[in-house]
């Protein structure tokens, strides 16, 4: 196993993105909320939303090319390239939304996890971060309480807690 770490082509790399981007929201519906909250995130992944969300990620890496890094695993053997994983930072434009840098998603599949890959990707996000100026030295992310996995990787790489995030629906 080979993964490399490179900006998101569009060209490329679209239908592989949404793929992990499926996943990245299934997991979150499943893991972390019961059914109500499975169903609310399996209901939005339409093809309006495919489209509107790879739209969006194409005007954020307009921005800063840096801001969608893909994993790439090179089959040695087979010489297939597949996208094992990817980060989604918000373009510094964004970074008055939370005062910071903003990690939106990170996603690494789940043969891939526990190997570095998503260590890799959170440096580069990191990094990222740096060049960014923004109105406070601090980069953010949304992590569910419930997800123990992902709040103890964010543990490890010096995440703290730092307010919580509450939300209800708009029709209400």
């Amino acid at each position: 196993m080979t993964v490399d770490l490179r900006p998101y082509d569009a060209a490329a790399d679209a239908d592989a993105l949404y793929e992990l981007k499926v996943a990245f929201e299934r997991g979150l519906g499943d893991a972390t909320g019961g059914d109500g909250k499975a169903a609310t995130y399996e209901g939005k992944l339409t093809d309006a939303y495919r489209e509107s969300w790879l739209a969006w990620v194409d005007r954020c890496v307009d921005d800063d090319p840096r801001c969608v890094t893909v994993a790439v695993d090179a089959d040695e053997e087979t010489q297939d390239r597949a996208v094992v994983g990817y980060v989604f930072v918000l373009p510094e434009r964004l970074a008055f939304v939370w005062d910071a840098a903003v990690i939106n998603e990170l996603y690494v599949v789940p043969e891939h996890r526990g190997t570095g890959v998503a260590d890799d990707l959170m440096d580069a996000a990191v990094a990222l971060a740096g060049d960014q100026t923004l109105p406070l030295d601090r980069v953010v992310l949304d992590v569910d309480a419930a997800n123990e996995r992902a709040r103890a990787f964010y543990d490890r790489h010096g995440f703290e807690s730092w307010g919580e995030m509450v939300a209800r629906p708009i029709d209400d």
